[in-house]
């Protein structure tokens, strides 16, 4: 049997600063759930760079710039990770006096990626990431509360559990059974009918919003990002 962890990897914003035109500087985050913002490597954007949790640099071209847009990110104070995309010839050009965290390979695959990223976000605030905001909603992991829009939300333990894992994996969709595994645990001997009726009764309670529990027919649930919710970042 495969052992279950009660850790689970929020979802990050992630800012990536590249020269780079129509190239994904790290394909592995395609099949990652983080939010990914990229604008240009120009020190200028950093004034008015969306927010993040951490920064990527693409260093695969050009190295000397890279470094240069890490030492002034530095010195900009940023309380952000700092990570470094290169190729493996230029990760012998790397030093201390760049600055960065961690660095990662432009062909680093999507374990090796998320684990990089969950390192990096531990060493800098291990337990300040527990407040989630999407699409209207406000998930406060440390007070097990929820608000829509504003207003406080009257759930069951279970109900508010089920909104947050599904609000920390956007838009990935669940079956029945693996909900039933992550919430409810694999001791739980119920069927599969229990997610239906907290899905139903979570719809409820989300009102004018109950469409951000999505059915997915014939497979399950996935929590739907609205529109004009696209770039949200987890409140610190």
């Amino acid at each position: 049997m495969a052992l279950r962890t009660s850790w689970r990897m929020r979802v990050a914003q992630l800012l990536i600063l590249t020269s780079a035109v129509n190239n994904e500087v790290l394909p592995a985050l395609g099949l990652l759930s983080h939010r990914v913002r990229q604008i240009p490597a120009d020190p200028q954007q950093l004034v008015t760079a969306p927010d993040s949790d951490a920064i990527v640099v693409d260093a695969r071209v050009n190295l000397a710039s890279a470094k240069a847009l890490c030492q002034i990110l530095r010195t900009t104070g940023i309380s952000v990770p700092l990570l470094l995309v290169l190729t493996e010839g230029g990760m012998s050009g790397v030093s201390p006096d760049w600055g960065v965290d961690d660095i990662m390979l432009e062909t680093a695959g999507p374990a090796e990626v998320e684990a990089r990223i969950r390192l990096a976000l531990g060493r800098v605030a291990p337990e300040t990431n527990s407040r989630i905001q999407t699409s209207g909603v406000v998930i406060d992991e440390a007070s097990y509360s929820a608000k829509v829009r504003g207003k406080p939300l009257d759930l069951t333990f279970k109900e508010f559990e089920l909104l947050r894992f599904l609000a920390t994996h956007p838009s990935r969709v669940f079956t029945r059974e693996q909900l039933l595994s992550e919430v409810w645990g694999y001791d739980y001997f119920g069927g599969t009918r229990t997610v239906d009726v907290h899905v139903r009764r979570l719809r409820a309670k989300l009102g004018d919003l109950e469409s951000l529990i999505g059915t997915v027919r014939n497979v399950g649930y996935r929590f739907n990002v609205h529109e004009e919710d696209e770039e949200p970042a987890p409140t610190r």
